[in-house]
């Protein structure tokens, strides 16, 4: 009872310490908008917050009562604060989930998975339009249609716009060197405008169509197929009127799986949060065009304790920063400084973005479905995570750890006799294989003997710590690795353990994982220098744990190594000169066999390929033997 009481008045001290030094910087403060850090006595930021008065909100912390447990004990860690005045509190707001993106604060709400999402570029920069799947900065000519949230959603998009509409997919080069129609055509999936067996004029009204498909105005363009159907049936043209009809029954199948799903919303993002134990779960619907374009889990970090309106708030601000927010958002929750993040997405989008809480009607059957998806969703994350956790706990038994492993890094490298050489580093923690985190290692250094693991993992782990420390001065919340599992004997144990201490950090333990006997699975030996080599039972489930690690990072490993090989195979020396495209390309290698064949050629015998002028004849000439 004594020792509650004594660390209950520790507690209580430590909060009256945070409310003083929250006053002492108060007298500081005037009526600003702006954003405020909290830091530890180690400098490192505790929460980011933003205010329409900087000195009325932050004073609200040096009052000793009427916190959560969560504020009191981000107050108690509380040592020093930083201050950024802006000029409105929408400045605020910008500049706070900005500085959240970056810090990553412990007791901010934290989206983790943030990538860019994949959408359809139908590129205009041929006569002859192609669609593609694009993922990255939106630029280049021609309009992009988006987000898709899965593979699945756009590969399917992909797939009707295809049968509906006949355009081609094919790069510009295999564009311009085709002679006959390739499989695409055969199949019914492209009009082969590549050998004219279309008009521009055309494809150009396909592409038209197409565009109006993609941006919801499909039952407008289905009239218009119909009466050119009606048309076409009238004049005899009875295979014109055949290919309408079944661009209009892939019309019709795409209506049937979406248009009851979505009802008459064109373009709108449905986002449903649910909170449980401390953990959330948040599904987002991507509706665009009257269909929907697939959905996604997220597990934002909840800052210790934060209630919904704070996380939808926070998630909403850090999943626009880098996408362009439809004009619709469909909330299962009412957020924070509603009108304020209304008024930064309108902003954003450069037209009226309206947020809606529905409670009955269409809308509200959305909400509930993405509210479903999310509830399992977080069921399964749970499950999932438990285990793990206790997979975890158990290897930290095993090798007789005094710290808990949070985040293990698994290597391995590949290569083919030597050629294309990789690297590869992934990451696992107690939610499972944390893929954003995963690393390749292109293999640098010349002097690599062939096939040389031991200089390959030096290299690898040389580059990957050297880094990690830099950026460890840069950043407080860059983590290092619990425990490091390489695939390898005891050998590679020892060769990575001296790159460690060269780098000063032996503390970070090793655990080599190597075939054992007869290289068969489940009779495999591990290795470490403090405890030697050992082995677990056959049927022991911290063996299967490894296992699958070390499974991964060997699939991870063999397709980054064989999708550079294949890069590699495919690239010719050509495709780096300025001037040379397809058609050219395929004259010089028509008349040379080989990009070895150019090389070797003079001026006078490039100049001599008809398609070649004298210009281009010495740019060829100077690019191959200025780097001699």
């Amino acid at each position: 009872m004594a020792i509650f009481l004594k660390a209950n008045e520790i507690v209580s001290q430590r909060v009256r310490d945070g409310n003083a030094c929250v006053r002492a910087y108060v007298r500081t403060l005037d009526n600003s908008p702006g954003v405020y850090r909290m830091l530890d006595e180690k400098d490192c930021v505790l929460y980011v917050g933003k205010a329409k008065n900087l000195k009325k909100r932050v004073s609200s912390y040096s009052r000793p009562t009427g916190h959560s447990n969560r504020i009191i004990r981000m107050i108690s860690e509380t040592r020093s604060m930083l201050f950024l005045t802006t000029e409105t509190e929408t400045e605020a707001l910008l500049l706070e989930q900005s500085l959240i993106k970056n810090l990553k604060p412990r007791y901010n709400v934290l989206l983790r998975d943030d990538k860019s999402f994949a959408s359809i570029h139908l590129d205009k920069s041929h006569v002859f339009p192609q669609v593609k799947k694009h993922r990255g900065a939106k630029k280049g000519m021609g309009n992009f249609y988006g987000p898709f949230a899965n593979v699945g959603a756009i590969e399917r998009t992909l797939n009707q716009i295809q049968k509906a509409f006949l355009l081609r997919n094919c790069s510009d080069s295999v564009f311009e060197s085709r002679e006959r129609p390739c499989l695409m055509y055969q199949i019914k999936r492209c009009s082969a405008p590549c050998v004219n067996l279309i008009s521009q004029t055309e494809y150009t009204e396909l592409v038209a169509k197409a565009e109006k498909f993609l941006s919801g105005q499909s039952e407008e363009m289905r009239l218009e197929l119909v009466s050119q159907m009606n048309e076409a049936s009238d004049k005899l043209e009875y295979e014109k009127a055949a290919g309408l009809r079944d661009r209009l029954t892939v019309l019709k199948e795409v209506k049937t799986g979406q248009g009851s799903a979505v009802g008459d919303i064109q373009e709108a993002d449905v986002i449903a949060l649910h909170l449980e134990q401390g953990r959330a779960c948040i599904q987002v619907f991507f509706i665009r065009a009257a269909q929907n374009w697939g959905n996604k889990d997220y597990f934002p970090e909840t800052g210790i304790g934060a209630g919904p309106e704070e996380i939808l708030k926070t998630f909403i601000g850090q999943f626009y920063s880098n996408k362009t927010p439809p004009r619709l958002l469909l909330l299962s929750n009412l957020i924070e400084d509603f009108e304020l993040m209304r008024s930064i997405l309108s902003e954003k989008l450069g037209k009226k973005v309206t947020l809606e809480i529905p409670r009955r009607g269409h809308k509200s059957d959305l909400i509930k479905a993405a509210m479903r998806n999310a509830r399992e969703s977080l069921a399964r994350k749970m499950a999932e995570t438990q285990t793990q956790q206790k997979l975890l706990n158990g290897l930290k038994k095993a090798l007789k750890l005094t710290h808990d492993l949070k985040r293990v890094e698994v290597y391995d490298n590949s290569h083919f006799q030597g050629d294309s050489p990789v690297g590869g580093m992934i990451v696992a923690g107690h939610e499972g294989f944390l893929r954003s985190e995963y690393r390749k290692f292109n293999i640098k250094s010349d002097n690599i003997s062939l096939g040389d693991d031991y200089a390959m993992m030096r290299e690898v782990f040389h580059r990957r710590f050297q880094r990690l420390k830099k950026e460890e001065i840069d950043s407080p919340v860059v983590r290092r690795p619990d425990l490091v599992i390489i695939d390898g004997g005891l050998t590679h144990v020892s060769v990575v353990s001296k790159v460690m201490k060269d780098l000063n950090l032996q503390e970070i333990p090793i655990l080599g994982v190597s075939k054992g006997p007869d290289r068969n699975a489940g009779k495999e030996e591990f290795h470490t220098i403090k405890n030697g080599t050992f082995v677990f039972n056959s049927k022991d489930p911290l063996l299967y744990y490894v296992q699958r690690l070390r499974d991964e990072a060997h699939r991870f490993a063999i397709g980054t190594h064989r999708t550079r090989r294949v890069k590699k195979q495919f690239k010719s020396p050509l495709d780096e000169i300025a001037g040379i495209g397809a058609k050219r390309k395929k004259i010089l290698l028509e008349n040379f066999g080989s990009a070895k064949g150019v090389s070797k050629a003079s001026k006078l015998q490039i100049a001599s390929v008809e398609g070649i002028s004298t210009k281009i004849s010495q740019i060829i000439y100077q690019f191959f033997h200025d780097k001699e």
